[in-house]
């Protein structure tokens, strides 16, 4: 019996956990549709973490994943602020963004984690970085399986020495934020980072990026791969919490039109090309997530006024393979 089979999947296939895209409902209906479904719980406070357990909880009785961002935060250092929000003023990408208020985030990672282990949620991932030994050992003691996320040969060596209970490999194709930890940090295809890490582990591997066919699917898994983490196809899902503009470029999307792009966040991420990024090309941007902190005001309004120019669009390198349609059917397509 596989560590997969544990977590009653019909098929082996983990939906993303997207922070700011997962709903508690495309959670609930990955569920049902016999995949693994995930809370992206990134930016969420350990109130709005319970909050959206309880939710999923509420609903369906089958094991699910949270994500977690376990990254350090860096020191604030408002000049550097101050240059990141006048770059957004130069580049010209939205009036209002000179009256925007700006609200620093601050850690809410120990409440989070807290919070996983007293609702008895069955397996937190973290991303961005390792939990600590002891944080796998509470978490292992309170029964929540603890995966995590690698982009490289060297991360693979560092989740396996802290006794995690599977990888994620995540391959330059896939979309979003980057989940490395080890600087600098690399690109290398899907491909080439399962060969490696099946050399270097015994683990469990999930592999991400760029994965859209049944086709695809079945290659990862015969080449050393337990389940496929797949996002975008995700995101244009009707029970997917992205904006409509969003879904609409994905969907319109002929060939592979992302880039990897520090502008929105501060953190290396892929999504599709567009206006913003050109704009904000070369000039400076603040830290994760301070840079994430002074754009939201801009990705707020684009979403009000259906403007996917000043949008994040995170998508894989796959992204013209999305199909619209319930998670459900996604799911019947992609394993019948």
């Amino acid at each position: 019996m596989t560590l997969f089979n544990t977590l009653l999947m019909k098929y082996p296939i983990i939906q993303a956990p997207m922070a700011g895209i997962t709903t508690a409902e495309m959670v609930i209906e990955s569920l049902e549709a016999g995949i693994l479904g995930s809370i992206g719980a990134g930016y969420m406070s350990g109130d709005e973490t319970r909050q959206i357990i309880r939710e999923v909880k509420k609903h369906s009785n089958k094991p699910f994943m949270i994500n977690l961002f376990a990254h350090e935060m860096p020191r604030i250092v408002q000049h550097e602020i101050n240059i990141a929000k006048q770059a957004l003023i130069d580049a010209n990408v939205d009036e209002q963004t000179k009256r925007d208020q700006i609200n620093l985030s601050i850690t809410k990672y120990e409440e989070q984690v807290e919070a996983v282990i007293e609702e008895g949620v069955a397996v937190c991932s973290f991303t961005f970085g390792l939990p600590t030994p002891l944080q796998v050992r509470q978490l292992h003691e309170h029964g929540v399986l603890v995966f995590v996320t690698a982009t490289s040969p060297d991360e693979v060596r560092m989740s396996e020495e802290i006794g995690v209970d599977a990888i994620c490999l995540q391959g330059a194709e896939a979309g979003g934020h980057r989940g490395s930890f080890i600087e600098p940090f690399q690109y290398m295809p899907l491909n080439d980072l399962l060969a490696h890490a099946t050399k270097l582990t015994t683990k469990p591997l999930i592999v991400a990026g760029g994965i859209a066919t049944k086709q695809q699917i079945e290659n990862y898994l015969q080449a050393g791969a337990q389940a496929v983490m797949l996002g975008t196809v995700f995101v244009v899902s009707e029970e997917s919490g992205a904006a409509s503009a969003y879904k609409e470029a994905i969907l319109n999307a002929t060939n592979d039109q992302t880039v990897i792009t520090k502008a929105f966040s501060g953190k290396p991420a892929r999504g599709i090309r567009n206006s913003f990024i050109d704009k904000m090309e070369m000039l400076p941007v603040a830290p994760f997530p301070y840079q994430n902190d002074l754009t939201k005001g801009i990705r707020a309004r684009a979403v009000a006024n259906h403007r996917a120019e000043n949008l994040s669009l995170w998508a894989g390198t796959s992204l013209y393979l999305a199909q619209p349609g319930k998670i459900k059917d996604i799911v019947k397509r992609l394993t019948e």
